[in-house]
């Protein structure tokens, strides 16, 4: 009723101007195309969810090098997943087979072989706790463990080989939510790298033939205010041209180290002042150059990966860092949950020297964008299709644009109470979400939520999924599964 009554008045206007008819429609046309462009501005500034987001799918190689994938994406299109399974009855279930021992190390893949660590105890039952909750105690076994290393094959889940690394007591204790093997292998298809913290470096062939290990000392990870606490080793090395790049950030000394990936011996190794951490180095390929990012709690670093030459830091993270650093063409995202801080930082690349954020800004050259008090915890977010997807322990899911960092929505995943500490994946325009329960969400990629499915495990998760050749691999307490049509 305002638009007519709007109207008539501006035709009784344009008539006393006198303007004939033909005049008046071409006004009026002319004004309609002006509101129309005015409309759709608006919209664009206001709802950034409305637009329609360009993107190139990110078809699998069918290999999954290292924690997440290649450069840690977590992202392998192609895969025709099914939206239901169950790892009770087996539906959709390929294989199954049983791992002994305890790991919240994840599966990697090499063409037609699966790789996994674990440590056994030589004590009966030996478990840990999972849930949300905040003690900081540790495990009381410190008996007799094997560190082991499991080489399987992808189709039919039968072990091919299995080595033992380690056996002995072990030199650290572990957080009662943790295990002696949270270390994600890594390989290239010649060599399989696995870590597992004060036991030290492991080198294997392929087709397991044990190569060579590295002494790393005493790597003593624990809480940053309370010495006593020992929560055990979590970053997983990564391999990088001929070397095998691992971040130690401990109690004591803080390091980054590269050593040649045929003889163990140290290439680099890079001081670093800092507080103990967990998360993963990434690779950083851009348009300026080649960069190694660590995620970490007096600075976020990015360095030249052939010398360890810092060449920029970034300030402003939490006292406790978990997640890997993600990056999508010329952005790379670094985030942590612990407050007060808990940030998400977009950093562009060809950064250089000091790119911290002054009092009050939220940007600058090199940083696109940042939100405080919102990054998370544990698990490692994933960029997919434009949009930037967080998972928060309490299963509050966070949804931005990519490219400026406008929230999109928040959502609460309907958890069990366990909550979530492995990281998401994405193929298909899906979320695949592992929760410490057990179950695997599975939300719908894009502006708008939706919750596809929902899907049991039968056992306790704590490892990041893996994908390829149209299947997903869980590593979950006991079995290793290959889900599938």
């Amino acid at each position: 009723m305002k638009k007519i009554k709007c109207r008539l008045r501006l035709l009784s206007i344009l008539k006393i101007k006198n303007f004939n008819s033909v005049d008046i429609a071409n006004i009026l046309q002319t004004l309609y195309i002006i509101m129309f462009v005015i409309f759709l501005f608006s919209c664009s500034q206001n709802d950034s969810s409305n637009k329609a987001k360009i993107y190139k799918l990110i078809a699998g190689s069918g290999n999954w090098p290292s924690f997440r994938g290649e450069y840690a994406s977590g992202v392998a299109d192609g895969q025709n997943l099914p939206d239901n399974w169950d790892g009770k009855n087996g539906e959709n279930i390929k294989w199954k087979t049983l791992i002994p021992g305890l790991a919240h190390s994840s599966p990697i893949i090499w063409q037609n072989k699966i790789f996994v660590t674990t440590a056994i105890s030589s004590q009966e039952e030996s478990t840990f706790r999972h849930g949300l909750y905040g003690d900081g105690d540790a495990s009381e076994d410190r008996s007799v463990h094997q560190w082991r290393v499991y080489c399987l094959d992808k189709k039919t889940g039968k072990i091919i080989w299995e080595k033992t690394a380690k056996e002995g007591n072990p030199i650290d204790k572990r957080h009662i939510k943790s295990t002696y093997s949270n270390s994600t292998p890594a390989t290239d298809g010649k060599y399989v790298v696995t870590f597992f913290g004060s036991e030290g470096l492991f080198t294997y062939d392929i087709d397991g033939n044990f190569l060579w290990k590295k002494d790393l000392g005493r790597l003593n990870v624990g809480a940053y205010d309370a010495a006593e606490y020992e929560w055990g080793a979590a970053s997983s090395p990564i391999i990088y041209k001929n070397m095998v790049i691992v971040q130690c950030d401990t109690q004591d000394e803080s390091f980054i180290v590269a050593c040649d990936i045929e003889s163990g011996e140290t290439v680099w190794r890079t001081k670093r002042d800092e507080l103990p951490s967990w998360g993963t180095p990434t690779i950083f390929k851009n348009s300026q150059g080649i960069e190694l990012v660590t995620n970490s709690s007096n600075h976020i670093y990015g360095y030249e990966p052939l010398t360890g030459k810092e060449i920029w830091r970034l300030g402003g993270s939490s006292k406790i860092t978990a997640p890997t650093p993600v990056y999508y063409d010329d952005l790379m995202i670094v985030c942590s949950g612990r407050g007060p801080e808990a940030p998400i930082f977009a950093i562009r690349a060809g950064a250089k020297g000091d790119i911290s954020l002054e009092e009050g800004e939220s940007k600058n050259e090199y940083v696109a964008w940042s939100i405080m008090k919102r990054g998370p915890y544990m698990p490692t977010p994933v960029i997919y299709r434009g949009y930037l997807y967080t998972i928060n322990n309490n299963g509050q899911m966070n949804c931005y644009d990519f490219d400026t960092g406008m929230h999109i929505y928040r959502e609460k995943i309907p958890h069990r109470g366990g909550g979530f500490s492995a990281s998401p994946v994405a193929a298909d325009g899906k979320l695949y979400l592992p929760s410490e329960d057990g179950d695997i969400f599975i939300v719908k990629a894009g502006s708008d939520y939706e919750l596809i499915a929902t899907n049991d495990m039968g056992e306790l998760l704590m490892a990041s999924p893996a994908l390829s050749d149209s299947t997903m691999y869980i590593r979950a307490q006991h079995y290793l599964f290959a889900i599938g049509r």
